[in-house]
């Protein structure tokens, strides 16, 4: 399946094979992620960085918030606040171990801001939405591209599970995305990923260094989008 493909190149896993200094958890409605920092938290004995305004992303984050009856307060509020209320009451992370970016908004600005708030070269996890994954990895590339011996391993909260009607992190887990809403997601990223005057890399909106996508991948791409037109064009408030 196209979908599969995409989503699975996307949502990069890189190994970990020692300790890490700094566990990144970026904003978006995967509450899965949540979890998955908790834990790496506590197994790497890691504090957590939890990086995110309000975005594109935040209505859905509230809503997955509702659809799972959570006892945490969502109304307006930036989404790192929203995960660091999740992680010391869900999963008691101490709050002590929690430092929180609200201001930003996409991908580039979680780079960014993280990047001025560590003063020297550490070992970074990166968690963000699968569908984000890779992007996410090459804009943390270039903000941190002037810390040299800095190590940056991404880990993607969860690989999408595809079923008939919609997405989650396996068969019988809470619904993720929507099916029309993970296919719009997932073209939209690799739109984003390509190298040309469209994308994001060096000969288009030059955001990141050039990103090699498989051609089995952007073979898939373009069957997707063939056959969902409307799906590969990207609202504008989510080009970012």
């Amino acid at each position: 399946m196209a979908e599969t493909a995409i989503a699975r190149y996307l949502a990069r896993r890189d190994p970990i094979d020692r300790p890490v200094d700094l566990v990144v958890l970026m904003g978006s409605a995967v509450l899965e992620s949540v979890e998955v920092a908790a834990d790496a938290c506590r197994s790497w004995d890691a504090p957590i960085l939890v990086s995110g305004g309000i975005g594109h992303s935040t209505q859905y984050l509230e809503d997955a918030v509702r659809r799972r009856a959570l006892e945490v307060d969502t109304g307006g509020r930036p989404e790192s606040h929203i995960f660091r209320d999740l992680l010391v009451h869900e999963y008691d992370v101490p709050p002590d171990r929690i430092l929180v970016e609200d201001r930003s908004t996409n991908c580039g600005e979680n780079a960014e801001f993280t990047r001025r708030m560590i003063d020297r070269p550490q070992s970074l996890v990166l968690l963000q939405d699968p569908t984000m994954q890779r992007r996410a990895h090459a804009c943390f590339e270039r903000s941190f591209a002037d810390l040299p011996g800095t190590r940056l391993v991404s880990h993607a909260p969860v690989i999408p599970w595809i079923g008939p009607d919609h997405v989650s992190a396996g068969p019988g887990e809470p619904e993720i995305w929507g099916r029309e809403r993970f296919r719009s997601l997932v073209l939209g990223e690799i739109h984003r990923l390509r190298d040309d005057g469209d994308g994001y890399g060096p000969r288009g909106r030059n955001f990141i260094d050039h990103v090699d996508i498989p051609a089995e991948v952007l073979a898939a791409y373009n069957q997707l989008s063939t056959a969902y037109p409307d799906a590969s064009r990207t609202p504008s408030s989510q080009r970012k």
